[in-house]
């Protein structure tokens, strides 16, 4: 039988395979990419690896060997310095192969090339070239200090932004220039006036206490004979509010930015711009700006020309030294947070209180672009919401304390266009407050942003609610997956949830290339986990180690493993093997020597349905239940990771572990007949999808799963059941249920919000209720 690896091998070059419309025959290699990124900058990972797609206008045409060469340019000649080159390797492996040439330093720019052949041994011409950069390697590259405010303002809740600036000359030819930067909060870095890059929210948000990111910028072109480094730093999640409770400061209390510029020029000397105690800093107009309440700019207190050459400082402040340690700074291995898309209002609207209102016509994630004309001191305040009620007010009781307000106040110098720096909103309506004049529909436009993820493909049918489903499932990804994957983007929380991030893993998979992402992620929950292998519930950890909880802590397994069948990443086995393991041994050791976990706290089946019917109190499915069966399944899946790697004795270890869970479980909550304790469609997805039951009860248990549907015509499901619901009916015959859950459209079911009017998936499934109220939750 085909092994699961060669049957991804095999599926995922014919998936790569594009059918041109040349006339004759052609067949070459494209799409070169390295660690998933095309040409990235400044990694540092010393075996990167390649992957590539293949594209001929034939059809059946497949890789059956290929050959690899990596090498420097060197020299003013521009010869080539050969670094590797693996010669003709019969193989169909076009994904992930780890380069192994010369051990790389910092700063190493290296070009590579690749050259297959087909199912005839016809060779193709090499690729175009593609490259790739190391990024710092060594602690000690560093020369740059951590700089911050020498004072700030001591103001109840957000502080004023500090600004900085360094000018530097430059009288020589450049033959490359590179920044590395980074930040105890989020920083805009400025050469010159220009922003080095159209990243936002970096350096992104990690384990802070273990692991910050830096990035680095080419900026060859950018330097000039006279020159500026400017920056401007916002609280972010740093030291912003997160969480719950208005909390502040959680990974500290004081910004500090560390910049380091490297210039070579073509006769081969260098020149190093760093942060140090000759750069200046003073506050400017970003008088406040959190993630959670929005951002206050004040446009009068601008100061023109601060991040360009040529401007009087000699009123702004020296800086402060704050003696950090490098060791925990890190390339970035996700994906760049980015403005993807605009969005115009489809309509104002003056609500039955007489306010204005804007409707975005999509629930997006990001914020306007506010473009006014005014007097000095007017105030324009712009203020998010995801709903109107149903009066057609607007709404913002679901946003809890976070007020996602923005202020903008004029300067009075004809036409001002304020967009935020530090802060997002998710949000539909937008409701202005203020404007000199009359809105119109060219007031605002919505810019839409999330981690810039490549979208695998699309879909749509002939049935439109379907394609509005699609569609709702694709925004709801966008507006999570912003440099980690939330819960939520509007409310105060906005927290990585492990639960949500894990069942929603294979759709997210679908949807967008999502390896990088998870690859960065993953690395902050292990850096996060206890020493025990308890994980906490949300990563990065802002809860205080809160953890523990079954279907949640198993993302630390089974996202690695998703990566890992979506892209034959074995790496990220590897690299997160030893979390994985801590998390089975901690339920190990929780469990006990029966193999039942029961007794501890647990989310359950989070969000299931719930009725005040006098027969039916509830989908309500025993968390102890619950947690034996995914401490069954990770353990199943740890050992066939472990076999994957060659850990011979773990893969045997965990097999034998996992079995005599499924023993104990079916003792305790399995009836000779297959019916189980809890019975609910949660509760038997969970059983037959983790093939927790033997053979002879298999068609029983899918029989009662067959019967509860067809009981109440309806999914009952909530975060752990809702997932496998449908496939487990389609893995027992049962494709007529799983249809008609999928295309119903009372409460509850997935076409339901779509009927009020969704253009995002809810969390729950009576979010918004058919009379137009909506769930509050109790305080």
């Amino acid at each position: 039988m085909q092994s699961l690896k060669s049957r991804i091998l095999f599926f995922s070059i014919v998936t790569l395979l594009v059918y041109s419309s040349m006339v004759s025959a052609k067949t070459k290699v494209t799409n070169l990419v390295c660690e998933y990124k095309t040409n990235p900058v400044g990694i540092d990972i010393l075996q990167p690896r390649l992957s590539w797609q293949i594209e001929s206008s034939e059809q059946d045409v497949f890789q059956t060997a290929y050959e690899l060469k990596v090498y420097k340019i060197k020299g003013a000649e521009n010869s080539k310095h050969l670094l590797w080159s693996t010669g003709k390797i019969s193989s169909s492996q076009a994904v992930n192969v780890d380069y192994a040439g010369e051990p790389l330093k910092t700063g190493d720019l290296v070009y590579w090339q690749i050259r297959i052949w087909d199912q005839n041994d016809k060779p193709t011409k090499w690729s175009d070239k593609a490259s790739w950069e190391m990024g710092i390697l060594e602690p000690e590259f560093w020369d740059a200090e951590w700089i911050s405010a020498s004072t700030e303002t001591e103001t109840k809740g957000s502080k004023p932004s500090p600004y900085f600036r360094k000018d530097f000359k430059n009288d020589k030819k450049i033959a490359s220039a590179r920044v590395y930067v980074t930040s105890k909060g989020l920083y805009q870095l400025f050469i010159n006036g220009i922003k080095v890059s159209t990243d936002l929210f970096t350096p992104g948000w990690t384990s802070y206490k273990n692991r910050i990111q830096y990035q680095t910028y080419n900026v060859t072109d950018m330097i000039q004979s006279e020159n500026t480094l400017a920056a401007v730093l916002g609280d972010g999640w740093y030291r912003g509010y997160i969480g719950f409770n208005n909390r502040q400061n959680y990974y500290g209390d004081k910004l500090a930015l560390l910049a380091q510029l490297e210039i070579i020029y073509t006769d081969g000397t260098r020149n190093r711009i760093v942060s140090d105690n000759t750069w200046k800093w003073n506050t400017g107009p970003l008088l406040s700006s959190d993630i959670y309440n929005g951002e206050n700019y004040d446009a009068r207190l601008e100061q023109q020309g601060w991040n360009m050459p040529g401007f009087d400082d000699k009123a702004w402040k020296d800086v402060v030294i704050q003696h950090l340690s490098n060791s925990n700074l890190v390339a970035p291995q996700g994906v760049p947070v980015r403005a993807i898309s605009e969005i115009k209002p489809l309509r104002k609207i003056i609500t039955p209180n007489g306010e204005t209102v804007f409707d975005m016509g999509q629930n997006m994630v990001g914020w306007v672009r506010l473009k006014v004309k005014g007097s000095k001191g007017d105030k324009v305040t712009l203020k998010f919401a995801e709903v109107l009620d149903k009066d057609g007010n607007f709404y913002t009781a679901n946003l809890r304390a976070a007020k996602a307000t923005d202020t903008y106040t004029l300067n009075g110098k004809g036409e001002e266009i304020f967009e935020p720096h530090f802060t997002f909103h998710g949000f539909r309506y937008v409701k202005v407050v203020g404007f000199p004049g009359i809105p119109d529909l060219n007031t605002i436009t919505g810019i839409v942003i999330h981690s810039d993820m490549e979208p695998n493909g699309s879909f749509s049918c002939s049935d439109p609610m379907i394609n509005q489903l699609q569609h709702n499932i694709q925004w709801g990804q966008k507006g999570n997956f912003l440099d980690v994957p939330t819960d939520c983007p509007q409310r105060d929380e906005r927290l990585g949830w492990t639960g949500d991030a894990q069942v929603f893993s294979m759709t997210a998979a679908y949807n967008f290339n999502v390896a990088a992402f998870y690859t960065k992620w993953l690395k902050d929950l292990a850096a996060d986990q206890l020493p025990d292998g308890k994980v906490p519930n949300v990563i990065p950890d802002v809860l205080n180690g809160g953890g523990g909880a079954t279907a949640w802590a198993d993302a630390s397994v089974i996202i690695p493993w998703t990566v890992y069948n979506v892209y034959d990443d074995t790496r990220i086995l590897k690299e997160q093997y030893n979390s994985m393991k801590g998390w089975v041994e901690y339920m190990n050791k929780r469990a006990g020597d029966d193999h039942l976990w029961t007794g501890d706290y647990h989310f359950g089946d989070w969000l299931a349905f719930a009725t005040t019917w006098s027969d039916y109190p509830g989908a309500t499915t025993e968390r102890d239940l619950i947690a034996t069966a995914y401490f069954c399944y990770s353990s199943g899946l740890l050992s066939k990771i472990a076999g994957i790697l060659g850990y011979t004795e773990d893969e045997i270890k965990y097999r034998d572990l996992s079995d005599q869970i499924k023993t104990a479980f079916n003792a305790e909550f399995v009836t000779p007949n297959g019916r189980l304790v809890s019975h609910t469609q949660t509760a038997y997805a969970l059983a037959l999808s983790f093939h927790l039951l033997p053979e002879n009860l298999y068609d029983h248990a899918a029989e009662y799963l067959a019967n509860d549907v067809r009981k109440f015509g309806h999914l009952t499901t909530g975060f752990v059941g809702t997932p496998l619901l449908c496939s487990s009916l389609s893995s027992t015959g049962r494709d007529d249920l799983a249809f008609m859950l999928l295309m119903r459209k009372d409460y509850p079911s997935w076409l339901y919000p779509i009927t009020q009017g969704a253009t995002t998936i809810w969390e729950r499934w009576d979010g918004q209720k058919p009379d137009g109220s909506f769930f509050r939750m109790q305080a």
